[in-house]
């Protein structure tokens, strides 16, 4: 609709506003309005819990564009039944106005959509997209002109700089599009280096990160201007961040700096099994600040990134995922050695996760007092999946073996004797 018809469709509403006729515009519109309302409620469809993410993504964008949608079909009956004996240009006018905001909704979800992962973008959808809608039917009503004017006449005093109201809602309003799509831009690119599979995952975390943080110092540099800030103010501030650096905030560029030197070096990566100031578990997340270690426990540690360079860290996976486990077990004297080393390399082998190559053994450790100690050795190559539950298992396997087989596990046993006991004192009272 161009901005001719516009202006016909608000000088017809402008002369029906002095008619009595515009009492049946108005009360087409409110019941076109109530219908589109009940049908939108009967037609809120949902996908199954089993479809297909574009068809629940397609019920989603449907459920929002239906009440718009099915106002304006309304709008276009209710006008073509009225027209024969009534002006129309209310009508209009609202059919225009809920068109628009049929394709703002849609546009405003296919944005969060691209932003999954920010969580304000979907607690304030409905509000971001009334706001926009709001903007726009001002625009098509002629009264945004008047309203610019206003906010332009009001000065806010900032020392020598004098800017209007209106100034700072159009610098807020660029600052917000430009960093809206610089992370767009950052998070498509950064899916796209996650998905790279001929680099190394370190690199593309690497390559993610500094590829957002280059897009969105590009969004400010790009900004500054159109808010008529002089870019040589950058220098002062970069002095005084520099300073700040050296100052108050070395531990914080510390971390960013080790993280960095991590990802880089490659000396610990995304699945890796590590063990760093007490924690031993799977790294799941590497940050610029710090590191994700998630243990057997289920408990997630942040691991700052200054520490894991500072501190010796045991990477169980470093160059071999394969971890070597023992269970330890003590017979008795009398029991067969070699027959039993045998029985207990037998057992590691029925195990489904310990692996064949290197092969189980089992060796004599000492000669204890109780008895002989005897160790089993397996290796296993997931230990992500935990390695408590392959020695549970291999040490019950081996308690039910010995039972049937009659193979004793000693234990301590202490004889009490008194020696040298005299006569009962209480025997010479009587």
């Amino acid at each position: 609709m161009t901005e001719s018809q516009i202006g016909k469709l608000l000088a017809g509403l402008w002369s029906d506003l002095r008619e009595p006729a515009i009492l049946w515009q108005a009360g087409a519109l409110v019941l076109c309005l109530l219908v589109a309302w009940w049908l939108g409620r009967l037609l809120q469809w949902r996908a199954p819990e089993r479809s297909t993410d574009a068809l629940k993504h397609g019920a989603a964008a449907f459920r929002r564009m239906v009440f718009p949608l099915l106002g304006r079909l309304l709008l276009f009956a209710g006008r073509a039944a009225l027209r024969h004996w009534h002006s129309t240009s209310l009508l209009s006018v609202a059919i225009a106005l809920f068109g628009a905001l049929a394709g703002i909704r849609f546009a405003v979800y296919l944005l969060r959509l691209s932003f999954s992962q920010a969580a304000w973008l979907v607690a304030f959808e409905r509000s971001i997209a009334t706001l926009i809608w709001a903007v726009l039917a001002l625009h098509l009503t002629g009264l945004l002109p008047e309203i610019v004017a206003w906010l332009s006449d009001v000065e806010l005093a900032m020392g020598k700089y004098r800017p209007s109201l209106w100034t700072l809602l159009n610098a807020a309003f660029w600052v917000a599009m430009t960093l809206l799509l610089a992370l767009w831009a950052g998070a498509a690119l950064e899916a796209r280096l996650l998905g790279a599979e001929s680099l190394h995952s370190s690199l593309r975390v690497v390559f993610a990160r500094l590829a957002r943080a280059v897009l969105l110092v590009a969004a400010v540099l790009v900004v500054l201007p159109l808010m008529g800030v002089d870019l040589t103010v950058l220098s002062v501030f970069g002095g005084a961040l520099g300073v700040g650096l050296g100052l108050g905030l070395q531990k914080i560029a510390s971390n960013y700096l080790s993280g960095f030197i991590i990802l880089l070096d490659r000396s610990i990566r995304l699945g890796d099994m590590i063990t760093v100031d007490g924690h031993y578990g799977e790294v799941t997340r590497i940050t610029t600040r710090y590191m994700v270690v998630r243990t057997l426990t289920g408990v997630e540690a942040l691991i700052p990134n200054d520490t894991l360079v500072t501190s010796t860290v045991l990477n169980h996976s470093y160059t071999d995922k394969r971890v070597r486990l023992a269970v330890r077990v003590q017979v008795a004297y009398e029991t067969e050695l070699p027959g039993t080393l045998e029985l207990l390399v037998d057992i590691a082998r029925r195990h489904a996760r310990v692996l064949a190559h290197p092969e189980p053994t089992a060796h004599v450790l000492q000669m204890a007092d109780s008895g002989v100690d005897l160790e089993l050795g397996f290796w296993i190559e997931d230990p992500e999946r935990g390695s408590q539950n392959v020695r549970s298992d291999v040490s019950v396997a081996i308690l039910r073996e010995f039972k049937a087989r009659g193979i004793e596990i000693p234990y301590p046993q202490r004889e009490v004797r008194l020696l040298g006991a005299g006569p009962d004192p209480n025997s010479h009272r009587n």
